[in-house]
C-alpha cells in the first residue's frame, strides 16, 4: 500500500518561562533576574514515528496536552519540528481551529477564492467547485458578509466545506466538528467517508469516541508527547479510557489512601439502569440510579451531604448532583446505608465522562473518590424528535417549546 504520510523521529521542544507565585519581597529580590527570565524546555512531542496509508482514515486521541494539536500543526506546515522529518505525498488541506486560514476582513466568497489559491488552484478551478461549496455550507445568505461577523457554527460550515471540496489528497481535521448542529455534523462525516472512497487520506482528531470508532481504520493514542499505541479503534479507545480510570476498587478497599477526615467512608459506588443492573454505557434521556454505599463509626449522623460529579476526559465538571437539594441537612441518617440518586432523564450529551464522589460532614470533607469509573453516553431519547444538539452543548435541558398564535 502506498503511503500518504511518513513521520520519522519527530520531536518538538518549546521554550517556556516558568511562572512562580511568591511574596512581594521574594519578587523584588528577583526583579533583576526576572527581566531576563530563564527559558525552560518543554518537550511537546518525543520521538514520534508512524505512517498513514493512502485512502486511510487515521484517528488520533489523547488527553489535552498529549501533543495532538502540535502534531497536526507540524503536519500542516504551520510549525516545524525541532528534530526529525515528515513526508506528505500530495496536496494537504487542514481544518484545525474555527477560522484557521480565513481572513476576518474578507467575505465568505473572497475567502473561498483565497483558500483555493493557497492550495494552488486557478480561479477557474475554484469557480467550478464554487456552487458545490456554497450549497454544502448552507451560508449563501451571508456569502458577501465579512467572516468576522460569522458565528462559530457558520465559520465551521464554510471552513469544512472549503477544506473538503477543494479536492485535497490529505485532509487534516482537528476537534472542529464539535461546533455546529447535529445534522451538519452528520453531513460532514458523510462527506469525509465519500472522500475516503475517492482515495483521499483523512487525519481525524476528536474527543468524541463514537466518531473516532465509526470513522477510523486505525487509531493512534498519544500521551505526554509519546505514542502509547497504534491499532484497532476499539482496543485503542479501551486502553485510553482504562489508562485514565485512576481510582478503582483497590482504593475503595484502602480508605487510608484517600482524602478526607474519615468521619464517613464510601464502601461502594454503582451506576444502575432502570432494571437495577450495573451499566457503563448510557442513553441520554433514559432513567438511571447512582448508589453510594457508606459506613461510619459515628451515631446520630446529621449535616451530611453526598456529592456526585460527572466530568469530561479533560476534567471539566459537566454535572453536579447534591443530596442537600433533596435531603435537609438537619435530617439524621443511619451510620451504615446506601445513598441513592435517581436521574429520571439522564441530561448529558454524547461523550465519555468520569465520576467523582464526595461526602461532607458538617461542611468538612469526609471522603473523596476521583475518577472512580468512566461512562460512555450515546444518543438516546432525550427529545421527542430523536435529535440532539452538537456535542459542544454537553448538558441537555428538559425544556418544552410551542408556538402561541397571536
Amino acid at each position: 500500500m502506498a503511503k500518504a504520510i511518513k513521520v520519522r523521529n519527530v520531536s518538538k521542544t518549546f521554550k517556556i518561562t516558568p511562572v512562580r507565585v511568591d511574596s512581594l519581597r521574594q519578587n523584588l529580590q528577583r526583579a533583576l533576574r526576572l527581566m531576563f527570565p530563564k527559558k525552560v524546555p518543554f518537550l511537546a512531542l518525543d520521538d514520534i514515528s508512524f505512517e498513514v496509508d493512502e485512502g486511510e482514515v487515521f484517528g488520533i486521541i489523547g488527553m489535552n496536552g498529549s501533543g495532538k494539536s502540535t502534531l497536526l500543526k507540524i503536519l500542516s506546515r504551520i510549525m516545524v519540528p525541532t528534530t526529525g522529518r515528515i513526508e506528505l505525498f500530495g496536496k494537504v488541506n487542514t481544518l484545525l481551529e474555527v477560522g484557521t486560514g480565513f481572513h476576518p476582513e474578507l467575505t465568505g466568497r473572497e475567502n473561498i477564492f483565497l483558500n483555493g489559491s493557497i492550495l494552488g488552484l486557478s480561479r477557474s478551478d475554484i469557480r467550478t467547485r464554487f456552487d458545490e461549496i456554497v450549497d454544502f455550507s448552507e451560508v449563501e445568505t451571508f456569502l458577501d458578509t465579512p467572516v468576522k461577523h460569522y458565528s462559530s457554527g457558520m465559520f465551521v460550515r464554510l471552513a469544512f466545506s472549503v477544506a473538503a471540496h477543494l479536492n485535497p489528497d490529505i485532509l487534516i481535521v482537528d476537534e472542529v466538528l464539535s461546533v455546529g448542529d447535529a445534522a451538519f455534523q452528520k453531513k460532514c462525516i458523510r462527506k469525509m467517508e465519500e472522500e475516503v472512497l475517492q482515495g483521499r487520506t483523512v487525519l481525524f482528531v476528536s474527543h468524541n469516541m463514537d466518531q473516532i470508532r465509526k470513522l477510523s481504520k486505525r487509531v493512534m493514542l498519544l500521551h505526554r508527547g509519546k505514542i502509547e499505541e497504534i491499532g484497532d479503534p476499539e482496543r485503542t479507545i479501551e486502553r485510553y479510557l482504562s489508562d485514565h480510570q485512576i481510582v478503582n476498587q483497590d482504593i475503595v478497599r484502602h480508605p487510608e489512601q484517600r482524602r478526607g477526615n474519615g468521619d464517613i467512608r464510601i464502601v461502594d459506588i454503582a451506576l444502575l439502569d432502570n432494571s437495577y443492573k450495573k451499566c457503563d454505557v448510557l442513553l441520554s434521556g433514559s432513567e438511571y440510579f447512582f448508589q453510594m454505599e457508606y459506613t461510619s463509626e459515628l451515631s446520630g449522623l446529621d449535616q451530611v451531604e453526598f456529592r456526585i460529579m460527572l466530568k469530561t476526559i479533560d476534567g471539566q465538571v459537566m454535572l453536579t448532583l447534591l443530596s442537600r437539594m433533596h435531603i435537609p441537612a438537619s435530617e439524621t441518617i443511619a451510620p451504615k446505608a446506601v445513598a441513592e440518586c435517581r436521574l429520571s432523564k439522564f441530561p448529558l450529551n454524547q461523550g465519555i465522562y468520569f465520576v467523582d464522589v464526595e461526602i461532607y460532614h458538617h461542611s468538612e470533607l469526609a471522603d473523596l473518590l476521583q475518577n472512580v469509573f468512566s461512562i460512555e453516553v450515546v444518543r438516546g431519547p432525550f427529545y421527542s424528535t430523536g435529535d440532539l444538539p452538537p456535542v459542544s452543548v454537553p448538558v441537555l435541558a428538559d425544556d418544552a417549546w410551542k408556538i402561541i398564535a397571536n
